[in-house]
């Protein structure tokens, strides 16, 4: 049976898939208590990886879009760390989002907005969280967002 935030993501038209597997030699997300450290989850749709630079090919709402699925697989994450029980998940503590940007685009904070509306939407008070928004002269395969979380888990 599907939990409260599993409810409201389905509301919201989004099933969580099963979680995007490491791209080399790193564990998806680590546990120290009740903390969970997520991995960068880069920018994916079900066409494959979406890739861009803000600034030189891709606007700030596409770019706020794909952190929005970045957001999408950190929660798949979360969901896979805990057993496929995503009420187990207490709030968003922080995420840390790079941006695939030219050196003189700064709208970083806008871009990662996409993925912070979507956790407080889907989350409510628990999806709310401490954030840093960075620039990257290149992300991994030429993805435009790239985002970690670290998690409070329940108990």
């Amino acid at each position: 049976m599907a939990g409260e935030f599993e409810i409201k993501l389905a509301e919201m038209g989004i099933t969580l898939t099963s979680a995007p597997a490491p791209a080399a030699n790193y564990v998806p997300s680590v546990r120290v208590g009740d903390t969970l450290y997520v991995s960068g989850q880069i920018s994916m749709d079900a066409g494959g990886m979406v890739k861009g630079v803000l600034g030189d090919n891709m606007s700030v709402e596409e770019g706020a879009a794909a952190a929005r699925l970045c957001g999408i697989s950190l929660l798949s994450q979360v969901k896979a760390a805990c057993g496929g029980n995503l009420d187990k998940l207490e709030r968003v503590v922080k995420l840390t989002g790079f941006v695939n940007s030219t050196k003189d685009f700064g709208d970083q904070p806008a871009v990662i907005n996409g993925c912070s509306d979507f956790l407080v939407e889907a989350l409510g008070d628990a999806g709310r969280h401490a954030r840093s928004a960075v620039s990257a002269g290149a992300l991994p395969f030429g993805v435009a967002v790239e985002i970690e979380g670290i998690f409070q888990l329940k108990s």
